[in-house]
């Protein structure tokens, strides 16, 4: 079964404003909380003569990754979110007629709200590597540390271009549009194994705004068919897929990068595209049993007060795993047992538990960032989107690692931000 033959959608007028899909929130949070467990657990750490060795647990089992790597089932929920926000913006415009100028306005709105969380994060790590230095910190571990934290950012640049795109791509069928995007997956692989691995890197696009797209035609009522037998169907013949990629081609069992092995996700492949039938399948499939957990008052307790600071769970997360690492390692000597050894097993819920309480009071300290201070500018938007685009590409390659580039970086994300905003006072009032 295949995504690009799913049932065609019929046309429908647009429909009266919503309440807040459970599901989706659903999909959001649980899989944001399950990146940063899988990226807790991944590292295996040792230290010594000033040298801080990593390695990585999953290498181990790499099947768990089918489940764990749910980054596709993200970019789907943020597909299906998208859509329904940019039509609500465009319903308070006026309708059809007003498109133009409220894709702007919600694309200035989106923008500062993906990238005005990052700037605590460069304020802290610009110059902490520095000050760490200078305290006697050697100079490779920090280095790494200051890396990996910037590596996170990856996300959002790849998320700030499915935003650009969602105006756009609304407009055009889904039965039309994912077709050409998966057949593109197909085809940069096929280019990227026969020897031109930078093809394989046009994937950023034509994988993840595939499955974006599908969050489209959830949000258009186009997967309520997927139910029961259907969503069985489907993530079993997604996940076969899976296994018969592996089995027969280039693709490595793990869904996330291993040293020294091709990588199914930096560049993304098109057996991600498999990976998310197989998953899409087994959520559609959950569904009604997700929507009656989250209808519960605690349950939803729980999702409203997570829902809102998800961003800064997955910035700070890896600065909580640095520093709780950095001082078990550099501090304590301590190393990482041998991956899935009784030692390591009896060790993760104490490691999770501390990373897990750090993680909190930074949350707690740095969560309303991701309340932008003023209102958005939608004049300048053509202007702002390359320069935060390009600021979280480049701290994405170099990290907060000291050097001219996480700094100019950093001034080009605050000068994108500026051009699309402006003070609250400056705000039309609402009637």
């Amino acid at each position: 079964m295949s995504l690009t033959m799913l049932p065609p959608a019929a046309e429908r007028a647009p429909a009266a404003p919503a309440p807040r899909d459970r599901f989706i929130d659903v999909l959001r949070v649980f899989g944001m909380v399950l990146v940063v467990v899988q990226h807790w657990t991944m590292p295996v750490l040792s230290y010594a003569q000033g040298r801080l060795t990593t390695g990585n647990a999953l290498a181990a089992i790499p099947y768990v990754t089918w489940i764990s790597q749910v980054m596709p089932l993200v970019f789907f929920a943020g597909g299906a979110a998208n859509a329904i926000s940019f039509r609500s913006a465009v319903r308070r415009a006026g309708g059809p007629r007003a498109r133009s100028g409220a894709a702007r306005e919600w694309t200035a709105r989106r923008v500062r709200r993906l990238a005005w969380p990052v700037v605590p994060l460069a304020v802290v790590w610009l110059p902490l590597p520095h000050l760490l230095v200078a305290l006697g910190v050697p100079a490779q571990p920090v280095e790494v540390a200051a890396r990996t934290v910037g590596q996170l950012l990856w996300f959002l640049a790849v998320y700030l271009l499915a935003v650009v795109a969602t105006p756009h791509l609304l407009r055009m069928r889904t039965g039309v549009v994912l077709p050409v995007l998966a057949g593109g997956a197909v085809l940069m692989d096929v280019v990227r194994f026969s020897g031109l691995e930078a093809a394989g890197y046009l994937n950023v696009a034509f994988v993840w705004l595939a499955v974006h797209q599908v969050g489209f035609r959830y949000a258009e009522g186009g997967l309520e068919w997927l139910t029961g037998r259907r969503a069985a169907g489907l993530a079993v013949a997604g996940f076969a897929m899976v296994a018969a990629l592996v089995a027969t081609g280039p693709y490595p069992a793990s869904m996330i990068g291993m040293p020294g092995m091709i990588s199914n996700m930096a560049p993304p492949s098109a057996c991600l595209l498999a990976l998310f039938a197989g998953q899409l399948g087994l959520a559609m499939l959950l569904r009604p049993a997700v929507n009656a957990l989250a209808a519960r008052p605690r349950a939803e307790a729980v999702l409203s007060a997570l829902a809102p600071r998800m961003m800064t769970v997955y910035l700070w997360h890896m600065t909580a795993l640095v520093a709780v690492a950095g001082v078990a390692t550099i501090g304590f000597g301590l190393t990482t047992p041998q991956a899935g050894s009784a030692a390591w097993w009896s060790a993760v819920p104490l490691w999770l538990a501390v990373l897990a309480l750090v993680l909190v009071a930074l949350t707690a300290m740095l969560g309303r960032f991701e309340d932008p201070a003023g209102a958005a500018a939608h004049r300048h938007v053509p202007a702002a989107v390359p320069l935060v685009g390009g600021a979280l590409l480049t701290l994405t390659i170099t990290g907060f690692a000291p050097g001219a580039a996480p700094v100019i970086a950093s001034v080009a994300l605050i000068a994108g931000l500026a051009l699309v905003s402006r003070p609250a006072a400056a705000a039309p009032r609402r009637r």
